[in-house]
């Protein structure tokens, strides 16, 4: 069986989407293949959700954003979008959630906190859906 692939996309690829992969590549290990992109990159990842990663013991420093191309979508098994609108590609046969988050661009950390404890849950209900396996009889995710 092939491992799933997750792409997740917002604007800058620099907050949401970073958070989104990083707490994937976590929580699922080698059981999927987590990819981020942004219909704008950003020159960095945002400082802030690098610390509130931090917080929870993951290190997003090595990440950088990048851009969303054509190929890396139409590889992905489930595309996630942060708020990039019209600009995230469609294709037919593919699954496609729109999660509605705040964006933490020029929020402060107790803010980031909030939408990195949302992401999580999302990320969790995710994976469940691709991977039943990988959640234990207490309902936590390995």
């Amino acid at each position: 069986m092939t491992r799933p692939s997750v792409l997740f996309v917002c604007i800058h690829n620099a907050g949401r989407s970073q958070m989104a992969a990083g707490w994937l590549r976590h929580l699922a290990g080698a059981g999927v293949e987590v990819r981020s992109a942004g219909s704008e990159p950003a020159d960095q990842i945002n400082p802030v959700a690098v610390e509130a990663m931090r917080e929870v013991g993951i290190d997003i420093t090595a990440e950088h954003p990048k851009q969303l191309d054509y190929a890396t979508a139409q590889e992905s098994d489930v595309i996630v979008t942060m708020g990039c609108g019209d600009t995230c590609p469609v294709f037919p046969g593919k699954r496609y959630e729109d999660w509605q988050l705040t964006d933490p661009a020029g929020q402060p950390i107790e803010v980031v906190r909030a939408v990195r404890d949302d992401i999580r849950a999302r990320v969790e209900k995710l994976l469940t859906e691709l991977n039943p396996e990988a959640v234990h009889l207490d309902g936590s995710v390995r």
